[in-house]
């Protein structure tokens, strides 16, 4: 048996297909597995490191703007639309898959969109709440669309075609309680955990109201826990607070480089504070955990507000938008959530109802139909 799974841009397009890799490896011995990326894409990075090869081609996207520059682009894409289509059908000749699967990304459009033509059962996974382009482009050509959320259904031509089958998520993350972690953290006390941490979009304007949202914590003396995760922010925000007079760890105030162990810090969270990205968004739907949502405003369509809102419309998170961050409003908003147990239980209600557990499985088993089906 021969898998294909395109994707890349994000980590959140890898992560699932590389779990569903995993699933059939294990399921199926002998099985082998090819990715396709953009050249020069991160998926160049990620996947090697989990052990599988991938194979590029040359894909970009579309720039909405009539400016010269970007009608400049747009040319270079429709030609680079040609240069990929060749490529797909050579990679598809060579490896010769029994089913190709698109995880996001405008490198799934020239091989999906192929593989669909040469009637090879193919099908979409779209970890965000509403679909790109290439999702919804390709939506109309494949045997099976896998959506993560009951409520991204309706963003789709024909749902008949659309399976929720929920975001693969890695084990990793079922592996503690919230006391089991806790206790591996050597957190004493009961006061309630933050777990806060941005992505690399922006994150330099997040961190830049986190000085304040962290020197506040400590000026009340630190009513809460809160490990905090600055990237590469890290040096100047170290700075920044001890430039204050501030003193962290001691208080329960952590600020770390990276959290290199998040499905334990996050195992022990009572509230999270981040990003809105599709891998984010699954995370915390799987293990139920109440956050505090601000999406980046610098991402294609609008992508992680639109994240957000699903869990925010059912009581299931807090949206607050990066420009309504004003000077105590973040700090109010973590505050008064960290105080409402209430709340955090009915947000933990709705996030187990909108959960689709076993998504790994409901997904290969959708997968396993559709080559059935095609047989």
């Amino acid at each position: 048996m021969n898998i294909l799974f395109t994707c890349g841009g994000t980590a959140g397009h890898v992560n699932p297909a590389v779990a569903l890799a995993h699933i059939f490896q294990e399921r199926h011995p002998g099985c082998r597995v090819l990715f396709v990326g953009a050249d020069g894409g991160m998926e160049n990075k990620l996947v090697p490191k989990e052990g599988y090869e991938i194979r590029s081609v040359t894909i970009t996207n579309f720039h909405r703007s009539f400016a010269p520059a970007d009608i400049a682009h747009n040319l270079g894409t429709l030609m680079n639309m040609r240069k990929s289509k060749k490529q797909a059908q050579a990679i598809l000749d060579e490896f010769k898959p029994d089913l190709v699967v698109g995880t996001g990304g405008y490198a799934s459009f020239p091989v999906v969109n192929e593989a669909a033509r040469r009637k090879i059962p193919t099908a979409v996974h779209e970890s965000n709440a509403v679909p790109g382009l290439t999702t919804k482009a390709l939506a109309r050509v494949v045997d099976r669309v896998m959506v993560g959320f009951e409520e991204s259904r309706s963003h789709y031509d024909d749902p008949s075609k659309v399976v929720v089958t929920g975001t693969p998520v890695r084990g990793d993350f079922f592996k503690y309680t919230r006391q089991e972690a806790r206790e591996k953290l050597g957190l004493a006390d009961e006061r309630p955990l933050l777990l806060s941490y941005w992505g690399s979009l922006g994150a330099e304007v997040m961190n830049q109201k986190m000085v304040d949202f962290i020197a506040k914590e400590c000026y009340e003396g630190a009513p809460i826990r809160h490990i905090h995760g600055a990237g590469r922010d890290f040096p100047w925000m170290r700075e920044e607070l001890l430039r204050r007079g501030l003193k962290l760890g001691d208080n329960g105030v952590e600020v770390r480089e990276y959290i290199y162990d998040m499905p334990l810090v996050m195992a022990a969270a009572d509230v999270v504070l981040c990003r809105a990205g599709a891998s984010t968004i699954s995370e915390i739907t799987a293990i139920a955990k109440p956050s505090v949502l601000v999406p980046s405003p610098n991402v294609t369509a609008n992508h992680q507000e639109k994240n957000a809102r699903v869990l925010a419309d059912q009581g299931a998170a807090i949206l607050l938008r990066e420009q309504d961050c004003g000077e105590h409003t973040l700090y109010d908003t973590v505050e008064l959530l960290m105080q409402e147990r209430d709340r955090r239980d009915a947000m933990v209600r709705a996030l187990n109802a909108m959960a689709v557990p076993n998504a790994g499985e409901k997904i290969y088993q959708t997968l396993r139909e559709i080559m059935r089906d095609k047989a």
